[in-house]
């Protein structure tokens, strides 16, 4: 029996925009065809576009021990809302996620509480390679190794333990690139010339294009060396495009993604936004926004992620050394990708392409990523040419505030389909029903 029909729609899918209506049965898409008679629930969709829900494969939820940032449920609500249906979550957390005890908690909890479909990642350490060696790949979306900047025991710097993770994992291998060393000697030089007060317009000479560039390579060396499926998050500097090649991601054993705050924002914003947007690794020049979303075009970069990161407006007001870095961009994904499109950096049928399709083959994510028949029902239907000024009253993450606060995007999100279920229409929530957990095409080894 068809529990959802959507009629008269244009469906933005595998490089195509189609006029179609589609079936919904069981949590899936039964049928996709044109002129089908409305069964069950119908929505009408005439005038909308619709989009394969975002797959964001880097988010930090801050569940557990960081919740009062954020949590499971309310930043998994704020995604729905801003047309992403599943998530890979990060492991810095409190316990980190080191071992498969803290991996399954994290699991259970978002069972219960989590709006969209997620993941978790396995963080890495010195000395963790044999619950690295125990994953089961048809379940952990990946690895994340932070070569050169995080907080206590996920900092990766030993060069042996290195090559026995890129030697021995049967995952993606995840990497945030910078180098350390480089780094702190550069907050000595700015810390003498200003002690704590640091101006943040200098976060991107500290956290310097040099060090993502050192860090990088190192990476890509490794997995060339190893034969390592290596995936380079938010790339930050154009010097680090160079590293990278152009085409089918189905082709690649290391791929690139660029993320929401450097494809948006550049140097120039530190004037009016500050430490709003200091993240790492850092927002770098014009130049750099402008080459990573030349990459996105020529499938150097493969595709957008958001890097997630909330933190309470009280903590960003913070002088410079205190501040912490990052910040939310979760309810605002697929607009910032269509606005891309405004901008005439991509074509709308490409949009599914860096949103939802390369995600889905780089991580060999089961029955999701696309419009097709027998997938999992998850849907995004956007009405375009809607005036949308973002406002931090409107926000829905538990800290309560958006660097895009006062922009206009000219889309808007109708309806958030997950799992065959609708949970989000027209500005509310029609049900809390949980997410999945994602399931991944590989093979146990």
């Amino acid at each position: 029996m068809v529990d959802i029909s959507i009629i008269n729609t244009k469906a933005v899918n595998e490089n195509q925009i189609k006029d179609v209506d589609l079936y919904i049965e069981n949590g899936r898409i039964k049928k996709i065809s044109s002129g089908l008679p409305p069964l069950g629930k119908v929505i009408d969709a005439q005038g909308m576009l619709l989009f394969p829900g975002v797959i964001d494969d880097q988010v930090h939820f801050r569940e557990p021990g960081l919740t009062n940032k954020g949590n499971i449920n309310s930043e998994s609500k704020a995604a729905v809302a801003g047309g992403t249906t599943s998530y890979m979550d990060m492991p810095n957390v409190l316990p980190p996620t080191l071992n498969h005890s803290e991996l399954e908690k994290k699991n259970q909890i978002a069972s219960k509480d989590s709006l969209a479909n997620y993941s978790f990642y396995l963080g890495a350490t010195n000395t963790n390679i044999e619950e690295i060696k125990s994953i089961d790949p048809t379940k952990t979306c990946g690895i994340k190794i932070f070569m050169g900047s995080s907080t206590g025991d996920l900092l990766v710097d030993n060069a042996e333990s290195l090559e026995s993770i890129f030697r021995e994992s049967k995952v993606v291998i995840t990497t945030h690139c910078e180098d350390s060393p480089m780094i702190r000697k550069n907050e000595e030089i700015y810390g003498k010339r200003f002690g704590e007060n640091i101006p943040v317009k200098f976060h991107s000479d500290i956290r310097s294009r040099e060090s993502c560039l050192k860090s990088t390579t190192y990476a890509i060396n490794l997995a060339k060396k190893f034969n390592s499926q290596l995936h380079v998050l938010h790339v930050s500097t154009k010097e680090e495009l160079d590293l990278f090649n152009s085409g089918s991601v189905e082709n690649k054993k290391i791929t690139a993604e660029a993320c929401i705050p450097h494809l948006f924002f550049s140097s120039k914003d530190y004037e009016l936004k500050g430490s709003l947007i200091k993240c790492n690794p850092s927002i770098k020049e014009l130049s750099d926004q402008l080459a990573l979303r030349n990459a996105l075009k020529t499938g150097k970069i493969d595709y957008v992620a958001t890097d997630h990161a909330p933190h309470t407006l009280e903590e960003k007001r913070l002088s410079y050394l205190y501040c912490p870095s990052g910040m939310p961009s979760v309810q605002h994904t697929l607009l910032s990708v269509i606005d891309l499109v405004d901008n005439k950096v991509l074509s709308l049928e490409e949009v599914p392409k860096v949103t939802s399709h390369n995600v889905a083959i780089r991580f060999n994510v089961k029955e999701r990523g696309f419009i097709r028949e027998g997938y999992w029902a998850d849907l995004v239907l956007v009405e375009r040419g809607e005036k949308n000024i973002v406002r931090n009253s409107d926000t829905l993450y538990k800290c309560g505030w958006s660097p895009f606060e006062g922009y206009t995007f000219k889309s808007r999100i109708n309806e958030t389909i997950i799992n065959g279920i609708r949970v989000y229409s027209n500005g509310e929530f029609l049900t809390n029903s949980p997410g999945k957990r994602l399931e991944f095409r590989r093979e146990r080894q």
